[in-house]
């Protein structure tokens, strides 16, 4: 096989994927170097996706985070029942009497800040499940075409054995044939 690495690349394309060259796309390029040049593909994904997140970004996770967990669901409900109970207690005294107006305000704010924080937080583990998915895909097609070199090996080793065989079978049988031939020309004298 060649040196040439867009040789090796091509002849690999055609052999494994089935594909010109021309019409490998990048990740797949990509996976056939990294076959070639037996390195590995590997990597931790979650790490590198993580690394690259901003403040604002992070800041966003955490609030998402803590926003869809029972702990803020039940102090949410804490915080509600208080101020209910509060404001129905001190009746004509109250800050926010029945029915509540500075309440309602108070949850559409937190409702109008929260909702679009969890969205970015959702786009992000959506771009991060395609990366990895991404990942996954490139880590698999390695495994097949490893699979497929292995297989192709294999065949040869086979080939190769089975010829061997075929050659001693043909040496063993000529001999079988000339200790044959010399002991029927013993009996013909």
């Amino acid at each position: 096989m060649s040196s040439d690495p867009a040789a090796r690349i091509a002849h690999a394309s055609d052999r494994f994927l089935g594909k010109d060259m021309e019409n490998l796309t990048d990740q797949e390029r990509n996976v056939l170097e990294q076959t070639i040049e037996r390195r590995t593909l590997s990597r931790d994904t979650q790490a590198q996706f993580n690394d690259r997140l901003t403040f604002g970004q992070r800041l966003a996770d955490k609030v998402a985070a803590f926003g869809g967990s029972w702990v803020f669901i039940a102090g949410f409900g804490v915080v509600l029942a208080l101020w209910v109970t509060t404001n129905l207690l001190l009746a004509g005294r109250a800050f926010d009497p029945y029915p509540f107006i500075f309440l309602n305000l108070m949850l559409s704010m937190l409702a109008a800040v929260q909702a679009p924080v969890i969205m970015m937080s959702q786009n992000r583990q959506a771009a991060k499940d395609r990366e990895v998915s991404s990942h996954d895909y490139e880590v698999n097609l390695k495994s097949e075409i490893e699979i497929m070199a292995l297989h192709e090996k294999l065949d040869r080793l086979r080939e190769e054995e089975i010829r061997g065989l075929i050659l001693r079978q043909q040496e063993q049988i000529a001999t079988l044939t000339r200790l044959i031939e010399k002991h029927l020309g013993g009996e013909s004298r």
